[in-house]
């Protein structure tokens, strides 16, 4: 199988989006690790890991170093902890800003820098990002902002990291089709939006050996929206 014998942390894994990312990896091979910021029944075929603020650096560092040690290195990490606001800027809080700063941008740091010194040479890094950080709509100021952070780190980081042999891209969706989205949009066309299976498609992918040259990429995953 394509991930055999690899070791993938995911991150955000007991989320919608997560579990399905980290069941695709185990049924394509991988040992899969999920961490997550609540304990809860992990993925089928998963690892759980206790409770963890990457928010943290210390605990997220503390962390990644026992999960290295338990299976010899990482092969992968997979950034999927973050989250969502909508609201203008004259009706939103400044604190929205440091929030989704902290969730989206400041975890996927902590995690890289935490799994740097024990990443394997041809290792794996993908960060979600979004498509509305290319071109922000009405209400997504604080989210796009952070979302365009991801993308300037995750270009930032395939270079640092290219005479290692570590490939570093993210994925940018439209809108996830997920109970929640469903709930908030009940009018929308679903059938228009990603499904969390086929963005884990192109993570697997980017994950794997036949991406070896792809590194620094900024990959649209955004259905028919």
């Amino acid at each position: 199988m394509e991930l055999a014998g690899r070791t993938i942390v995911i991150t955000g894994a007991l989320g919608i989006l997560g579990r399905q990312v980290a069941e695709a990896a185990v049924a394509a091979g991988a040992t899969v690790v999920a961490v997550d910021r609540v304990d809860g029944e992990p993925p089928r075929g998963a690892q759980a890991w206790p409770a963890l603020d990457l928010g943290d650096a210390k605990a997220t560092q503390e962390a990644l170093a026992a999960i290295a040690a338990r299976h010899g290195g990482i092969d992968g990490l997979v950034n999927i902890a973050g989250g969502f606001r909508w609201e203008t800027v004259a009706d939103g809080s400044i604190d929205t800003w440091d929030l989704l700063y902290q969730i989206n941008l400041r975890t996927a740091v902590n995690a890289c820098r935490a799994a740097l010194p024990k990443l394997r040479e041809g290792g794996r890094i993908v960060n979600i990002g979004a498509a509305g950080a290319t071109k922000a709509a009405m209400g997504m100021g604080a989210y796009a902002a952070s979302k365009a952070g991801v993308a300037r780190f995750t270009e930032a980081l395939a270079e640092e990291l290219k005479d290692r042999a570590i490939t570093v891209n993210a994925v940018l969706p439209s809108i996830i089709d997920t109970p929640a989205n469903r709930a908030d949009m009940p009018d929308a066309d679903h059938s228009r939006w990603v499904r969390p299976q086929e963005l884990a498609e192109v993570i697997l992918f980017l994950l794997g050996r036949g991406a070896s040259a792809v590194t620094g990429a900024l990959i649209p995953v955004t259905g028919r929206v």
